[in-house]
């Protein structure tokens, strides 16, 4: 399997869709990255002499699948990075969990306090020393074999947000041992899916809605019959798939 598609690409900014397993950034693991992947890639494209600028501007835990995006200029990283901080992109992730959400759509909002040692996010009920607010809108899609899909929009970027959010109402992703799950999937995933971006292109100025292709198991492509979500905004410039 390859370790990224190609989602839209131009002078600034690279969106790909990423494998699960394959880490953004660099960690003690020493293993390979997507970012490094993704400056071979242009430098072979376009035959660029000495180092590549490519800058991811956020991060996809490496379980998970779906959209990235790098940029490829100064001028880019900086200003993706304050469309993301100002929370002025919208987000939107696939999960697949075993258990049924008791309220089939609603608002999270937990306090969470990231155990960095261990790599684990714990959620509270209340804010608590040293923890951060986070909120994600959710909704049940549909069921196919005792497994429900949930669309999840997080209106924060938390570490591990989406994944000890919906654990704490009882929802733990498919796969997903480190929240709850029962088993783990084979291929060391969870079921959790970057599946679109709607944002303004940051140098363009021009509104780019990008929607990243499940991954190729028969477990996913199930679900994706169930998109049946239209587009609102008739005048997008752009959709990538």
């Amino acid at each position: 399997m390859k370790d990224f598609h190609v989602v839209y690409e131009d002078n600034h900014i690279l969106v790909v869709n990423k494998r699960a397993g394959i880490l953004v950034q660099g960690d003690s693991t020493g293993d390979k990255t997507l970012t490094d992947v993704l400056k071979a890639y242009i430098k072979q494209k376009y035959n660029k002499p000495g180092d590549v600028f490519l800058h991811p501007v956020h991060r996809l835990d490496r379980p998970v699948s779906g959209l990235v995006v790098f940029a490829r200029t100064s001028k880019a990283l900086e200003r993706m990075t304050e469309l993301f901080r100002k929370r002025n992109i919208q987000k939107t992730y696939w999960a697949i969990t075993r258990r049924k959400p008791a309220v089939p759509q609603g608002k999270l909002v937990h306090w969470l306090v990231k155990d960095e040692a261990r790599n684990v996010t714990k959620a509270f009920d209340f804010e608590v020393e040293g923890s951060q607010k986070a909120e994600l809108n959710y909704r049940l899609v549909g069921k196919i074999n005792l497994h429900y899909l949930i669309e999840v929009e997080p209106l924060t970027g938390r570490p591990h947000q989406i994944r000890v959010q919906l654990a704490s109402m009882g929802c733990p992703i498919r796969g997903d041992i480190k929240y709850g799950f029962d088993k783990p999937n084979q291929d060391g995933s969870i079921n959790l899916h970057a599946r679109r971006l709607f944002f303004t292109h940051p140098v363009q100025k021009i509104p780019l809605l990008c929607r990243a292709a499940v991954p190729p198991n028969s477990f996913w492509e199930e679900f994706l019959e169930l998109d049946t979500e239209e587009i609102k905004d008739k005048n997008l410039d752009y959709l990538h798939e």
